[in-house]
């Protein structure tokens, strides 16, 4: 701003608030707020400078938001402040207020694949970015995400489809944030390399069994392989995992747990598919499930070295898991 304008406004603060009191104000207006608290606070949409002035003014981080409009203008701040979430304290100069609200917030947060949704909500309540239960109430309401994607959403709930990543989510962001950033990237990861995407459901219904019960990538199309034998047969899935996600809890399960946990997503009592995915599986997953192996078998077992067996009869699978016995108890005397 040239010299006379910045004297031309001065003389017109003059005559508004007095020659005698408009200095004292001004100054007394612009100085830092009494020391307090750190503050979190989250601006959408590019505010006004001023506007947010006066936010902060209510939340006692600026004494003043008539003052500090006018230092802002007289000393050239920017204008607008960016969309994102700032870190503020009572006792910071203006100085210092205007060049934090120019920065916002970058906070990585990773939501492992292996998470079913409400895993994440904790995740996510714990980092401050949305309660837990606002990100469950909008995973339960596919309808309020209609339009945001290219993709047919589910109609109960969203679980399989919220991509496991590392997200760039400031705290207050919100749970729709959350959920919008997730869609987005299924839809770039998944969705557009999809060359038939026929059943969108049922294929991100086994690539969440497939991500649950797979540590190692190469055997993924060989339980996916197994996922659609046994379909194929009426026989029963058998998944560990599904029940897990029945009860909301994970823990080594019993025969009790396959005979008695009432839940539709007990594969054990129940033919089919669970009612949703599982988890929300990774692209590797679902590529699986959209090819999986060709081969006849029926079972697999999982060794502690996270390798798995697999057979076409029952007979085998017994001598397999007879193996994963003795090489659970040769681990054992090692330690």
């Amino acid at each position: 701003m040239k010299r006379g304008c910045i004297v031309a406004l001065g003389l017109g603060l003059v005559v508004l608030l007095g020659a005698g009191g408009s200095y004292a104000w001004l100054s007394s207006g612009t100085k830092p707020a009494a020391p307090g608290k750190e503050v979190l606070v989250r601006y959408e949409g590019r505010k006004p400078l001023l506007t947010v002035f006066g936010d902060l003014q209510k939340r006692g981080i600026v004494r003043d938001a008539r003052a500090a409009g006018i230092w802002a203008r007289l000393t050239r701040q920017p204008s607008l402040v960016p969309t994102g979430t700032y870190r503020l304290r009572p006792g910071q100069t203006l100085d210092e207020i205007v060049d934090e609200l120019q920065k916002p917030i970058r906070h990585m947060v990773r939501l492992p694949e292996t998470n079913w949704a409400a895993r994440s909500a904790r995740i996510l309540e714990r980092e401050e970015v949305c309660s837990a239960a606002s990100y469950m109430a909008l995973v339960k309401n596919p309808a309020a995400f209609e339009g945001t994607v290219s993709f047919p959403l589910p109609k109960d709930s969203l679980e399989g489809y919220l991509y496991p990543d590392t997200y760039d989510l400031p705290p207050l962001l919100g749970a729709r944030g959350v959920i919008e950033r997730q869609l987005e990237n299924f839809e770039k990861r998944v969705w557009r390399g999809l060359k038939e995407p026929k059943d969108l459901q049922k294929i991100v219904n086994i690539g969440s069994l497939v991500e649950m019960e797979v540590a190692i990538d190469s055997e993924r199309p060989m339980v996916a392989g197994v996922v659609e034998n046994r379909l194929k047969k009426g026989m029963r899935l058998q998944i560990d995992a599904a029940i897990n996600y029945g009860l909301q809890k994970w823990r080594p399960l019993t025969y009790n747990d396959y005979k008695n946990v009432d839940s539709p997503y007990n594969l054990y009592r129940v033919s089919g598919l669970p009612p949703t995915p599982i988890c929300s599986p990774t692209v590797e997953s679902i590529e699986a499930a959209i090819r999986p192996a060709k081969h006849d078998k029926l079972y697999y077992v999982a060794l502690p070295d996270k390798t798995s067996l697999f057979s076409a009869t029952y007979e085998e699978h017994l001598k397999n898991v007879a193996k994963r016995r003795a090489a659970i108890k040769a681990l054992e005397k090692t330690r």
